[in-house]
């Protein structure tokens, strides 16, 4: 696989964004594959965690990286030549810094919970990485257990003409447990559910690069 440059993009915050990113990230660096992330949001989210995960020093190396502003392009750039994948973790609106990372991406990835809501909140992401002209995909995340939630979710979407990864994420609590770590899923439980759903999510977008 060329080296290729994934953005977590959603115009809606709370949708579980970075947590995706990082758990992304150390499943494809699990995989043998040389894995960037930048983080481009303000809150420094994932740049925290990956701090804690050189605390930690895990057994698969993942690149943190932090960059704003006219930085951000050399940014990409310097982690693309570096690296097999860069993961982008963009701020949750529609700033120059998303743009920039959208109109890099080889693959745009736009989480979103399964609610009606959230739904209609993730069209103003897709419509902008159509703008760029850069392939997009709904990702469901945090989906529960059971019930018809994730149905009606499934058919408002694609009643909008949009599509989704055939693979999620549940809303499972190791999730959380391995981001206070500075960890992912398939570190601290390789053997649970979450772990099989990072392996399948991973599948998934290599599928698509």
């Amino acid at each position: 696989m060329s080296a290729a440059v994934v953005t977590v993009a959603q115009q809606k915050g709370g949708c579980g964004k970075t947590t995706m990113v990082a758990q992304l990230a150390v499943t494809l660096a699990q995989e043998g594959l040389r894995v960037a992330c930048l983080d481009i949001d303000p809150q420094g989210t994932l740049a925290s965690w990956g701090a804690l995960r050189g605390e930690a020093d895990r057994r698969w190396p993942v690149t943190i990286e932090v960059a704003q502003g006219w930085k951000l392009k050399l940014a990409i750039d310097q982690l693309v030549r570096a690296h097999d994948v860069v993961v982008v973790d963009s701020p949750p609106h529609a700033a120059t810094e998303s743009r920039t990372a959208i109109r890099a991406a080889s693959l745009v990835l736009v989480p979103c919970q399964p609610s009606l809501l959230d739904v209609w909140a993730s069209g103003a992401t897709i419509e902008l990485a159509e703008a760029e002209r850069r392939p997009a995909a709904v990702v469901w995340n945090r989906v529960p257990p059971r019930g018809r939630i994730i149905d009606e979710a499934v058919t408002a979407l694609a009643e909008r003409g949009h599509g989704s990864l055939p693979v999620g994420l549940g809303n499972r609590s190791a999730f959380a447990q391995s981001m206070h770590r500075g960890a992912g899923v398939i570190e601290t439980e390789p053997r649970g559910r979450a772990a099989a759903e990072t392996l399948a999510l991973a599948e998934a977008v290599r599928a698509r690069l």
